[in-house]
């Protein structure tokens, strides 16, 4: 797809063509951004108001941190077209500390306050290593992103899990209502995109998944009874469950989250560079680190969760070609109201995962292609090494996709690492490209960038 041209991103579109864009950002990143908050309450076992009150936090929170990396204030934010939500890797740390009885949620907010403050003093010292991802690191990343997602889309294409939460076997799990619905999803997307035009043609994935949704509803797979239960208004206070306890052990296990999370959110935001037409600087980079331990911050204190940017947002932004950051801001104010008004965010839960599955697919796939394309603008006649650095590093990307216990038998702090793809692709192509290739000059990376995102244009 056309890269376009870079002032695409600082592009102000009118009003109500921007809401819906935002709202399509949204709606393509909402189940992932609900998802933590009910897995955390499942395994504390909050009373529904408790479970209610974070969920909408967490939403409010996510929104704000989308403004800040969007937009950009006082150092913070890399000004890109980039969508904020909860990240995963904190699932298991945060369940560990809400169940100790002396921390409860006040030692996971307080954990999560520390992180964010450490995240934005380490950012400066991230960007340094800007140099130690060259397009073989970058694409091997975004290619491992892509696949590692797509097994997102399969399941909600199917219609969710394939285990339920007691471990028997969802017995709807492939339910052809559902694979109809949701290639029926695909087709409208296809055809919208092969053929519509202009800003029809930006909101296929919308188009697509409210057809979705309407399929859904007339198939009775659409329960709005929790709708009329949801009051209309909720104040997002901070501190709600009490001052944040600061206990040591707790902060630094929501360190080592914050440093996975910059680790992950440095290789995408060089994949955004690459898509948008926009090198990701040092400068740049910093920025938007900053903003990822500010939405951690915001998290703490609103009573929600660290932050990160969603990759299914930059492949949305692949899908539809716009680039506008502005898009995304809107998408903030979206979250934002969203968690202020529970009502409105209990009829976009309703969407049934099936009916996001055939956009998920695009979506990913599209991120997949795009670290496919970035690969292929590396000589690897020329740079042996790096055949190596990507086979081997999208080899170790693979394993927590394939092989569920391949690493059961080491430490439980290991699991942020070692249940992360993204994570073990990067450490590992980071790693071996210093091995191979040697530590590029900064000039040489920015060449290099340049050049791929010149590749993207044609």
């Amino acid at each position: 797809m056309d890269a376009g041209n870079p002032n695409d991103i600082d592009q102000r579109l009118p009003v109500g063509r921007t809401a819906v864009l935002g709202f399509q950002h949204v709606l393509v990143m909402y189940s992932a951004c609900i998802v933590v908050p009910l897995i955390l309450g499942a395994a504390l076992k909050l009373p529904r108001e408790q479970l209610i009150l974070i969920i909408n936090a967490d939403l409010f929170a996510a929104g704000l941190a989308s403004l800040v990396q969007s937009l950009g204030w006082f150092g913070f934010g890399m000004r890109m077209p980039v969508m904020m939500g909860v990240t995963f890797t904190a699932v298991t740390p945060m369940i560990l500390i809400g169940s100790n009885p002396s921390l409860g949620l006040a030692g996971i907010y307080g954990a999560i306050i520390a992180s964010g403050v450490f995240g934005i003093l380490a950012a400066p010292l991230m960007g340094r290593f800007l140099r130690s991802f060259p397009a073989v690191v970058t694409g091997s990343v975004l290619l491992v992103i892509g696949v590692s997602l797509m097994k997102v889309g399969i399941d909600w294409a199917a219609g969710g899990q394939p285990l339920l939460p007691d471990g028997r076997v969802n017995p709807d799990y492939g339910n052809p209502r559902y694979l109809a619905v949701s290639a029926a999803v695909l087709a409208v997307i296809l055809l919208l995109s092969r053929y519509a035009r202009g800003f029809v043609a930006n909101i296929a994935v919308l188009i697509g998944v409210a057809g979705g949704f309407g399929a859904a509803w007339m198939l009775g797979e659409i329960r709005l009874d929790e709708v009329a239960a949801t009051p209309w208004f909720s104040v997002i206070r901070p501190f709600a469950f009490g001052w944040p306890v600061f206990d040591p052990l707790a902060i630094v296990s929501m360190c080592l989250v914050m440093l996975v999370t910059l680790v992950e959110s440095t290789g995408m935001f060089l994949a955004l560079g690459h898509i948008v037409g926009r090198p990701t600087t040092p400068q740049r980079l910093v920025r938007g680190l900053r903003a990822d331990g500010l939405g951690a911050v915001l998290g703490g204190v609103f009573n929600a969760f660290p932050y990160t940017s969603f990759s299914q947002n930059i492949g949305l932004v692949t899908l539809t070609g716009v680039k506008s950051r502005f898009v995304c801001a809107a998408g903030g104010v979206i979250l934002v109201l969203l968690g202020l008004f529970p009502k409105m965010a209990a009829v976009v839960a309703a969407t049934p995962p099936f009916v996001l599955g055939a956009a998920a697919l695009v979506m990913f796939g599209m991120v997949a292609m795009m670290g496919i394309r970035i690969l292929a603008t590396i000589d690897f006649e020329r740079q042996r090494g790096s055949v190596l650095v990507a086979a081997v590093s999208i080899g170790m990307g693979m394993i927590p996709l394939l092989s569920h216990g391949f690493f059961a038998h080491l430490p439980a702090w290991s699991r942020v690492i070692t249940e992360s793809g993204i994570v073990l692709t990067t450490l590992t192509a980071v790693a071996l490209n210093l091995l191979f290739n040697g530590a590029a000059s900064q000039a040489d990376a920015e060449a290099e960038a340049a050049r791929s995102a010149g590749m993207a244009d044609a």
